[in-house]
């Protein structure tokens, strides 16, 4: 019988030389029997002894996979991981009252959807870290799960633990029985999904609407010694040296990375439009007969009386809200959205009402404003000449299967991701950034332009094939012809319907252990 310890350090190892992007991704189908295993033989364990083998197991895949965050903050990195694995062992911990109470059929049902509930909440709350999430797994080869369109990334978890646990099961009774029929129910959950991804991929039809040229712009600034000392006038004349020779090509649009103009506190928000930089920019995009799209630090300020609920206590009686936010210049005005879903201590400190008055500002300095962001509760499509409109994503937010989806229901036929990924270095963490993109398109099915600082810049086809790509800690500017999309999928409209009703059926069975023990 295999040791508990070997099992934990197994199934942890598997997780994690499954993931991408240097990963081998069909391992994802075979990583979690021997969890199961280990589960099935840890229920005679002390509550402890039981915790540390699963603890154990989630750590080893938290490591190999998110090892890099090191590189922006060491701190962050162990608190990342110790947190993401005690929440995974706690859904572990919630099977064992289900599987104890109710039964081994009913945690079979519970396990998966709860995993669900805990991915779900990963996307939600104030500690928010969805990066490991199981679906996120197949970004590295996006054919294979085409079908996110109609399920977003859940219903890649959903396929991943069903798949092993028809596998685990089938193991068992291989060993009792020795006839190989077993397998087949894992194998066909396995290959119909897999079918049908492939179907749906043949069977895809690009909408042939007005196309569109856009410039992505990739500058390799490094962020901890040149790019928060650059003034806005030194920024904008780099990037006018670095986009003219791509003006032959006539971009309708271009685009540049979050927080490209990023000089001190930033531009002053309710005057933005009357400033020097964006006069210039307006004229030369009138000269061009193209339209910028750009990162850029905002802030703006209140008295005590007038403050807004994000406000920082600047001293002397002064309140102001810092945004990272993207704007489009327009003719007819400009369009500013400010990025929402935040990097948890260097953009916002998680439940700050209660943090702030014990620990004070603990925000950590990763260059620019060290202050809490604020962020609108709305998503935004700003419209491009010809009739396209565009969805400025904002770093981290390109994570957030569901999120992302409301950008296209505010209208968005392309969707711009305007991302810095220095701070992690040459590491695995902005390739699986990059790949988790990917997903975004197929769940969307909208054409997506990346601009990543120090790269990797991008163009994401709608069915996930990246099709053009800046290298990483490269220079340069990628112009290509994209087509815009208008059709919603199923996913767009009815979105996490998967957690939604597995939600249900996980909270009832749960809920419904403390009846038995009550009877």
């Amino acid at each position: 019988m295999p040791n508990k310890l070997f099992l934990a350090i197994l199934f942890g190892t598997l997780l994690g030389l499954s993931w991408p992007t240097a990963g081998f991704y069909p391992m994802l189908f075979v990583a979690l029997v021997p969890l199961l295993q280990l589960l099935q033989l840890s229920k005679t364990l002390s509550f402890w002894g039981f915790f540390g083998h699963i603890f154990l197991g989630f750590f080893i895949w938290n490591a190999i996979t998110t090892w890099w965050l090191w590189n922006a903050t060491v701190f962050g990195m162990f608190f990342a991981m110790i947190v993401n694995t005690a929440l995974m062992t706690l859904i572990m911990v919630l099977w064992r009252r289900v599987d104890r109470k109710l039964g081994q059929k009913a945690g079979i049902i519970f396990l998966p959807f709860a995993w669900i509930c805990f991915e779900k909440m990963h996307l939600v709350w104030d500690f928010s870290w969805p990066w490991l999430n199981l679906g996120n797994g197949f970004a590295s080869n996006p054919n294979w799960v085409q079908w996110y369109e109609y399920t977003g990334s859940f219903g890649g978890s959903l396929w991943v633990w069903v798949v092993n646990m028809a596998l685990f099961y089938a193991l068992k009774g291989y060993v009792s029985s020795k006839k190989r029929i077993v397998f087949l129910r894992p194998f066909l959950l396995f290959t119909i999904p897999l079918f049908c991804s492939y179907a749906i991929l043949y069977r895809f039809d690009i909408e042939q609407n007005n196309p569109l040229t856009v410039s992505v712009v990739q500058p390799n600034m490094d962020p901890y010694k040149e790019k928060y000392g650059l003034t806005h006038q030194q920024t904008y004349d780099d990037l006018i040296n670095l986009i003219s020779p791509e003006l032959n090509n006539k971009p309708n649009l271009i685009v540049t990375p979050e927080t490209f103009f990023s000089d001190g506190a930033g531009e002053f928000l309710p005057n933005f439009e009357k400033s020097k930089l964006y006069q210039d920019l307006l004229a030369f995009s009138a000269q061009h007969n193209t339209q910028f799209l750009h990162g850029i630090q905002f802030y703006n300020t209140y008295t005590k009386e007038n403050k807004s609920s994000s406000a920082n206590d600047m001293k002397n009686g002064v309140w102001a809200d810092f945004y990272n936010s993207a704007f489009l210049s327009d003719s007819t005005g400009v369009h500013v959205y400010h990025k929402s879903k935040l990097v948890v201590g260097v953009e916002t400190l998680p439940y700050r009402s209660i943090v702030e008055p014990l620990l004070g500002n603990i925000m950590l300095d990763f260059g620019g404003t060290v202050s809490v962001r604020a962020t609108q509760n709305y998503r935004e499509a700003f419209p491009l000449y010809g009739g396209a409109k565009i969805g400025p994503i904002i770093c981290y937010e390109s994570v957030y299967g569901a999120f992302v989806t409301e950008y296209v229901r505010a209208g968005a036929t392309v969707l711009a991701i305007m991302t810095n990924d220095a701070w992690w270095g040459n590491t695995p963490g902005h390739k699986q950034h990059l790949a988790y993109a990917r997903l975004r398109a197929i769940e969307t099915r909208r054409p997506i332009v990346r601009s990543a600082n120090t790269g990797i810049s991008a163009f994401i086809s709608p069915l996930g094939k990246v099709t053009h790509k800046l290298g990483y800690e490269s220079q340069g500017v990628l112009t290509k012809t994209i087509i815009p999309q208008t059709k919603k999928t199923f996913y767009v409209t009815y979105g996490d319907y998967i957690f939604r009703l597995g939600g249900l059926l996980a909270a009832f069975l749960y809920l419904f252990t403390f009846a038995r023990k009550k009877n």
